[in-house]
């Protein structure tokens, strides 16, 4: 295994850990507020994000092998860093924070990271942009149900 698949799997899996950390501590307030009646229940969630994590570190790892050399390398990398910044930001802001209209604004920006990149991985390596698209669907998916809590609980 090579150097850079190991920090993209050790940076995925810290994500994974720290996004659980933040989303582990705000459960008790999660069962308190209003949900939509079509809010997937936590075990679909979790197998969700255990696919996307898996698609995401293996899309990186084509990335950074298709994109070195290339003078996109770094807009690729920036794109994923950015991504996850904001994935792990949701966590805390939803979560630790209970701020739920910023987490809609947040849940936005990583689909806007997404919907940026996938069209620059299109161009070298069509693979690591369709890894990416569970993962941008389910963001899409994701950020109307969070508006929907938003509406439900906003005072």
């Amino acid at each position: 295994m090579k150097l850079n698949q190991i920090v993209i799997i050790g940076v995925v899996l810290l994500l994974s850990f720290a996004g659980g950390q933040f989303t582990s501590s705000g459960m008790d307030w999660y069962r308190t507020i209003q949900l939509p009646e079509w809010t997937p229940p936590g075990s679909v969630i979790g197998i969700v994000w255990t696919t996307i994590y898996i698609l995401t570190a293996i899309s990186a790892i084509i990335a950074w092998r298709v994109f070195t050399g290339d003078s996109r390398f770094y807009l690729v990398a920036g794109l994923f860093m950015m991504n996850a910044a904001f994935n792990l930001a949701w966590s805390y802001i939803f979560f630790a924070r209970r701020m739920i209209g910023p987490a809609v604004i947040d849940s936005m920006a990583i689909e806007i990271t997404l919907l940026a990149l996938i069209p620059v991985l299109w161009k070298k390596s069509r693979a690591a942009a369709v890894l990416l698209l569970p993962y941008a669907l389910w963001v899409g998916f994701a950020t109307y149900l969070n508006y929907c809590i938003y509406a439900l609980n906003k005072t």
